[in-house]
This record gives structure tokens, C-alpha cells and sequence, in this order.
């Protein structure tokens, strides 16, 4: 028995036992302990020994853990070359940590790699619809479609109030509006004209424009040169200035 413990002490403290936490009792050693063969610098044996298969009982809660995580991350990879041991070791644990490190920097390239290939086709679909050659002109370009797109966004604005429309209106409810708007302008205009002019008829309309064009250019030629012969120049000075030569 003692042959073991010193075999175990022995290993405990070698170069590549891992720090201890309980160590030996530096007091005075006791009768009994001695004949226990717990006065040998053996006592904190035990309470090593236990704290290491503390350990190594959650050495496996941690694999089972990280077998958990694998199976989430790395679902193609579900043989396990430990699953059938009792022992775990750390280099079974560090193979697994290995495997999901890899998997993550592999996902990390691939999203990159994907982000900019979708960059790279917004910036295109962006150069197709805007006519952009270059990839200077996608910012200028870009200034200019967010300017209007603010202006035509205010003239929307405006419009739906001028025409009392709810604001959730679409354009193209606006756009028949005004044109409703101009049809009834342009009938109200025409039946202005003919009224004015005493006619229905289109053609009458013509008609008159045209006797005007020819009546108009000769009476006014013979008004200027009565302002000249008058010495006046005021067209309603006319008449009070011919009466004056009766």
C-alpha cells in the first residue's frame, strides 16, 4: 500500500502534475496518522485523488457538451471515434473544439464572400437603371435620384392637399384628378370663347378670326395716321379733336 502511495505522491509531484491544491501538512505529525501511514507526507493524498475524479467525471459532462454543440454546428459529422471509450482525454476534446473553429472560419469566409458578390450586384443593377458607366458616377448619381426623388415626393405632397386627397392616394389617382381638373378648364375656356364671339360653331369662330386679321391692320393704320394729323396721342382725343374742327 505505502509502495502505491509513494508510486502516486511520485507523480504528483513530477514536472507534468498539474498544480496542486491541496498540499501536505507542514504541522507536527500525530502517533496515529503514522500508523495510519498518513504520516509519510501522504495525508493529502485522498483529497487529491478525489478532486481528480472530480475532474474526470466532468471532463466527460464537458465532451458530452461539446458533442451537443458540434452536432448543431457540423450536423454531417456524426461519428464520433470516442463514443465508445470510458476514458475522455483532453486531445479528444480539443480535436472537437478544432473541428468547430474550422467549420466557423469557413462560415465567416463564405458570408464575406457572399456579401460582396451581392454588393457587387446592387452596385450593377444600380449602374443598369440609372445609366451610370462608371463607378465614380454611382455616388453623384445616387445625390442627384435622392434630390429628386425629395422633390417629386413634395410635389406629391402638395398636390394632395390642393386636391383634397387622402395623403395615402397613389399617383396615379393624382394624375386623373388634374386631368379631370384641365377637361373641365378647357370646356369652361371654349364656352367662354363662344359666348364672347356669339357663336357655336367652330367654324364661325374661324371665320371671325379671320374677317378680324384683315379688318384690324387697316383700322389701325388709319387711327395712327388721324394721331398724326391731330397732333394727339391719345386714341379717345379722336372725336373731341374732329368735333373741334366742325
Amino acid at each position: 500500500f505505502l509502495k502505491v502511495l509513494s508510486h502516486i505522491d511520485s507523480i504528483l509531484q513530477s514536472p507534468r502534475a498539474p498544480p496542486l491544491i491541496f498540499r501536505p501538512s507542514k504541522g507536527p505529525v500525530q502517533n496515529d496518522n503514522k500508523e495510519n501511514g498518513q504520516g509519510c507526507g501522504f495525508e493529502h493524498l485522498p483529497l487529491t485523488v478525489e478532486m481528480w475524479a472530480d475532474q474526470l467525471i466532468a471532463l466527460k459532462d464537458l465532451h458530452r457538451s461539446l458533442r451537443r454543440l458540434s452536432l448543431e454546428l457540423l450536423p454531417w459529422n456524426t461519428k464520433d471515434p470516442q463514443d465508445n471509450r470510458e476514458s475522455i482525454r483532453v486531445e479528444d476534446l480539443q480535436l472537437i473544439v478544432d473541428a468547430i473553429l474550422e467549420e466557423l472560419e469557413h462560415r465567416e469566409k463564405n458570408s464575406q464572400r457572399q456579401s460582396l458578390q451581392t454588393l457587387s450586384a446592387i452596385v450593377s443593377h444600380f449602374q443598369k437603371l440609372f445609366d451610370v458607366n462608371s463607378l465614380n458616377g454611382v455616388y453623384p448619381r445616387m445625390n442627384e435620384v435622392y434630390i429628386k426623388l425629395g422633390e417629386m415626393t413634395n410635389a406629391m405632397r402638395n398636390l394632395h392637399e390642393l386636391l383634397e386627397l387622402d395623403s395615402s392616394a397613389p399617383p396615379t389617382v393624382v394624375v386623373n384628378t388634374v386631368g379631370k381638373l384641365c377637361d373641365i378648364i378647357n370646356k369652361n375656356v371654349t364656352e367662354q370663347v363662344q359666348q364672347l364671339l356669339g357663336t357655336q360653331d367652330i367654324h364661325s369662330i374661324i371665320n371671325k378670326l379671320e374677317e378680324h386679321e384683315c379688318f384690324f391692320p387697316p383700322f389701325q393704320a388709319l387711327i395712327q395716321d388721324l394721331l398724326c394729323l391731330l397732333e394727339i396721342s391719345n386714341v379717345d382725343d379722336i372725336l373731341p379733336a374732329v368735333q373741334n374742327l366742325k
